[in-house]
């Protein structure tokens, strides 16, 4: 009989506090306690008038782009501490894409800086967080 694979999502966008989750995560992974490790980036929906003028395919291929760009250092950083690491790229809200990732892959764990990016942010931890809390059912570890 073999053991379940425990899994972790590692939403990033370039954060230092997100660099930081990574390293959390990394660790967990060297002492094993998970034995994947999923790195998610969220891209922005792009609609109204771009929509309009540029077609699906080459906003497919944008996102993909931008999110492999914004995963290649985590990527790199994971597989220099010998771990492969899987990239994902979102589309849409980051908190209830995150959310959403976790659910389809299986995840266990979700592992993410307090703080990231974004402009808005809540009173005590960033609103992307505050988000992937109320949606998401599993552990979220939160790394600053």
């Amino acid at each position: 009989m073999t053991s379940a694979k425990h899994k972790l999502l590692v939403p990033s966008d370039g954060s230092p506090n997100a660099g930081r989750a990574l390293d959390h995560a990394i660790g967990l992974v060297r002492a094993g306690f998970a034995d994947e490790l999923h790195l998610l980036n969220v891209q922005p929906s792009v609609g109204g008038a771009v929509a309009t003028f540029v077609g699906r395919a080459e906003i497919r291929s944008f996102h993909h782009d931008e999110g492999m760009k914004a995963l290649a250092a985590p990527k790199a950083r994971a597989e220099q501490a010998g771990i492969a690491a899987k990239p994902h790229i979102g589309v849409g809200t980051p908190g209830p894409t995150i959310a959403a990732f976790a659910r389809e892959l299986g995840c266990d764990q979700i592992v993410m800086g307090t703080r990231g990016l974004g402009a808005a942010a809540g009173l005590l931890l960033g609103s992307v967080t505050t988000e992937v809390l109320r949606q998401t059912d599993i552990p979220v570890t939160l790394v600053k």
